[in-house]
């Protein structure tokens, strides 16, 4: 016989047995409840004293219930749910060290220790995601340590935690690791019910798993090194957010009225900030309001970039064309205004028109705008004497990017537009932009040409003429940046 065999006969022997002192049981049971409801219904009081019985068999039969379901849901944790690794410890640190304004550190910190080991060696690295979470609570003790002891009963690991104090309450903001099977609604149902209120959860990715000062100092640095960076640090720092920067002067010389306080205005899901030419920077994030502490570090941002002023990163990339001729790819700005204005003059009045879609004579009209590096990064084709012939900007147009380009007559046609839109693309998907379109004439047969070479996934809209090519950039550059590029980074 083997080991299977006799372990079923020895279940259905042991099921036979049970079987039969359960009837035996019940057997008896019933017999004792007649000889008593003989006993008693023969007294005077007998029929009072049975239902006093019934109800106290009830009352007792229903506190149970309701005891055994209270406590099944929170168990004593054993000494084994206690274990934390180094990970573990760390986050415990830092809850520790970020929680104030009335919250309770430690037992919010203990919360945290618990959800981390709760999790214990936890699932593969593939059936788990990464959340962002962002929850208002009360500034009372004891709030916090209730969102964690809620987040470990769901099997969720803690890994950053911020806090942003408002005037009432307290905006948390968590980076989460959660199960793959544990949908955001949950997650969200889950943080109401334990006090949480405005709850935002979005996807995260590997990015975020940098902590807030480092990624706040790099954002810095990147703002240092270049003025283009500013729009692109604040939309990084802020998440999906459109960000419109308005000059205080119209490029036709006409006062626009856009002005912003030196401190800066914070209403809710629009901030105000002061640009450093007397404009206004104003970022909208409809579908989360921005906190004091992102509006402190977006306002230190920009004042530091004012401090700064005008700078952007120089170098130079020499080329060879296929004639022999040598050009200089490089940076741009507003010193190279005269020479942009000159180059306009030996354009021709089809290849402005083709440029700025309007009349010929305002053109130079929009030069100081285009070489300014707070609406973008514009590149310059220049000659072995120094003479500009070609310009390319990449610009912020709130949340696309729009790609423009301008070769003098006689230099086109020898791929110094190919050149340069490469270049612009690859700048582009380096900030981290989804998409760059380019808006033209349907007979502009060299513009249409050149994003053709992209070899990226295009999109094509003609109305009354006017031709709008969209390129979908997805995770892959088109091409290595130069040198020169990388080392402005």
């Amino acid at each position: 016989m083997t080991d299977v065999t006799s372990a079923k006969t020895a279940r259905r022997s042991h099921r036979w047995r049970r079987d039969v002192t359960e009837l035996a049981a019940l057997f008896t049971a019933v017999a004792v409840a007649d000889a008593i409801a003989n006993l008693i219904g023969h007294q005077p009081d007998g029929p009072y004293l049975l239902i006093a019985s019934a109800v106290a068999l009830a009352v007792t039969a229903a506190f149970h219930t309701w005891w055994a379901r209270r406590h099944s849901h929170a168990p004593p944790p054993t000494d084994s749910d206690l274990v934390t690794d180094t990970g573990s410890t760390a986050r415990y640190d830092n809850a520790a060290s970020n929680t104030g304004n009335g919250h309770d550190s430690c037992t919010a910190a203990t919360a945290l220790v618990t959800a981390s080991a709760a999790t214990g060696p936890g699932p593969s690295p593939e059936d788990t995601v990464l959340w962002r979470m962002r929850t208002t609570v009360r500034d009372v003790p004891g709030s916090l340590a209730a969102l964690c002891s809620t987040l470990a009963r769901h099997r969720v690991d803690i890994l950053t935690l911020q806090t942003h104090p408002l005037a009432q309450g307290t905006v948390d903001e968590f980076l989460l690791r959660a199960p793959a099977v544990l949908q955001a609604q949950q997650l969200s149902r889950a943080i109401s019910a334990a006090g949480g209120g405005s709850t935002w959860i979005e996807r995260a990715d590997a990015h975020d798993l940098v902590d807030a000062p480092t990624r706040i100092l790099g954002l810095a640095t990147r703002t240092a090194l270049d003025a283009a960076e500013l729009p692109l640090a604040l939309r990084q720092l802020l998440g999906r957010c459109t960000i419109h920067s308005l000059p205080a002067v119209s490029i036709t010389g006409r006062a626009t009225g856009e002005t912003a306080p030196v401190e800066g205005v914070l209403e809710k899901t629009v901030m105000r900030l002061r640009e450093p030419s007397g404009g206004a920077i104003t970022i909208e994030r409809p579908y989360l309001p921005f906190t004091p502490t992102e509006f402190a570090r977006a306002r230190a941002l920009v004042e530091l970039d004012a401090r700064l002023g005008p700078r952007v990163p120089r170098g130079e990339h020499v080329l060879t064309l296929p004639e022999g001729n040598e050009i200089t790819v490089r940076r741009a700005d507003r010193s190279d205004l005269a020479a942009a204005r000159a180059m306009h003059d030996r354009c021709s009045e089809q290849t402005l028109r083709l440029r700025y879609h309007g009349p010929v004579r305002d053109a130079d009209r929009y030069l100081d705008h285009l070489l300014s590096p707070r609406f973008g990064r514009t590149l310059a084709v220049q000659t072995a004497s120094g003479r500009l012939v070609a310009l390319g900007h990449l610009l912020w147009d709130g949340d696309e990017t729009e790609a423009a380009l301008l070769v003098e007559d006689e230099w086109q046609r020898r791929g110094i537009g190919s050149e340069l839109l490469g270049r612009l693309v690859a700048l582009a998907i380096e900030a981290g932009c989804e998409s760059v379109y380019a808006v033209t004439q349907s007979s502009n047969t060299a513009m249409v040409a050149a994003m053709r070479a992209l070899s990226l996934p295009l999109d094509y809209q003609i109305e009354e003429g006017t031709l709008v090519i969209t390129a979908r950039l997805g995770a892959t550059p088109v091409r290595s940046l130069p040198p020169y590029e990388q080392a402005g980074r």
